[in-house]
């Protein structure tokens, strides 16, 4: 469930954004872990957003951020102060949202604050793991380092993103080109049928003549049927905004056949990357879980995270509360937490966990790929064969009566 919250920083500054969280509870205690004290928290319930529908300010894209983390590491490493280098590269940007945000925070840093302060006031672009990350690089005196790593980072997941988009994408075509096929033939083809069996006055066979009525039917009653589907599907998604209906949904996908392995192996691959960047870069690990939590796009998986991360403050350490979620955590993961907390070197254990997972995920992805595109085809063979054999059917039936 997303938060609104006001909260006071660990430098006395009051600060307002959003968070999600499994409950008020453990959004408070994402706050309190990451240093925040709390001042009001609201749950935020949008039934439709419909700001997506109007046109807007240009947004800014995920590589333009990688670009500019990019450039600026570069600059810095150059010797080039933090405001020179900032006005440097706002003068080469293109998009004017990003250039307006980069004026100001430079106007921000130099009336005292820092580079990660500055950040912090806008999550839209910067998100909470981005300026953390980064302050914990200002403290260390290793931006430029922690500014590449954090562009390898959102590269990493922008891969991911195109891929999973990529592979989607024809799946799809194919499955809109069968409803498109089968409702021609329904609709176009059958009636056609129709008129040259009762010119003939012959006698249909039963599953012929089922056929052409459901045709005749659906023709009659198609706009009663498209509303009925969007109306559905309205129904559907209002039921999905809502936190039960977002929770059940995302629990759902975790357990598909096919899809739910994928989504996992997505959703640990961020999580292990996120912890071994932000436990490389020097953040306590209570402040990391939370940002993994508050990272995740799947709300069973959020609200295991939290659980995770309300045992960690206790001090039931990081891989056995993952252990007793099985269905969240895979084994593989469980293990090498239990080495990288041992050995002190868990960035390194879980960046190689990333690497497996990614490894499957995009296995599974393509395996997924061939098997459904081959499945769609074989159901669009099986609806057209059927209905040619019952239309040749009704004309051997028409054939033998007329000749007896």
């Amino acid at each position: 469930m997303d938060y609104e919250y006001v909260a006071y920083n660990r430098d006395k500054k009051l600060m307002k954004g959003k968070l999600s969280a499994s409950s008020a509870e453990a959004a408070g205690s994402m706050l309190n872990s990451s240093g925040y004290q709390l001042v009001s928290l609201k749950s935020v319930v949008p039934l439709f957003s419909l700001g997506k529908y109007f046109v807007s300010a240009p947004t800014v894209k995920l590589k333009e951020v990688i670009m500019f983390s990019r450039q600026l590491a570069l600059l810095l490493s150059s010797g080039v102060d933090v405001v020179t280098a900032l006005e440097l590269l706002k003068d080469q940007l293109t998009n004017p949202t990003l250039r307006n945000v980069i004026a100001e925070i430079v106007a921000d840093i130099r009336g005292g604050m820092s580079l990660s302060q500055a950040m912090a006031k806008h999550p839209k672009i910067f998100p909470s793991m981005y300026w953390r990350a980064i302050g914990a690089g200002e403290q260390a005196g290793s931006m430029e380092q922690v500014l590449r790593q954090m562009a390898d980072y959102l590269e990493r997941t922008a891969a991911t993103i195109k891929k999973v988009k990529g592979a989607l994408t024809y799946p799809i075509t194919v499955a809109v080109v069968a409803v498109v096929v089968v409702g021609l033939m329904i609709t176009v083809v059958l009636p056609t049928f129709t008129t040259l069996y009762t010119q003939m006055g012959a006698k249909m066979p039963a599953a012929a003549q089922a056929l052409l009525d459901f045709g005749d039917w659906f023709k009659k009653n198609i706009l009663y049927v498209i509303l009925l589907v969007v109306a559905g599907v309205i129904a559907g998604l209002a039921y999905i905004k809502t936190p039960k209906g977002q929770f059940r949904y995302d629990s759902l996908l975790l357990r598909a056949p096919i899809i739910g392995r994928i989504i996992i192996l997505t959703e640990l691959s961020r999580a292990c990357r996120t912890i071994a960047l932000l436990f490389r870069v020097g953040l306590p690990l209570p402040e990391i879980m939370t940002m993994v939590a508050q990272g995740s796009s799947n709300k069973a998986m959020l609200q295991a995270l939290s659980e995770v991360h309300e045992e960690l403050i206790r001090g039931e350490g990081l891989s056995k509360p993952m252990a007793k979620r099985k269905g969240f955590f895979l084994p593989l993961m469980v293990q090498m937490v239990s080495v990288g907390e041992e050995t002190g070197h868990l960035d390194s254990t879980l960046s190689t966990v990333a690497e497996s997972f990614d490894v499957e995920g995009n296995d599974r992805i393509d395996a997924a790929v061939g098997l459904i595109t081959p499945a769609i085809t074989v159901v669009i063979g099986v609806v057209v064969a059927g209905i040619a054999m019952v239309m040749m059917s009704a004309m051997y039936s028409i054939y033998s009566q007329m000749n007896p």
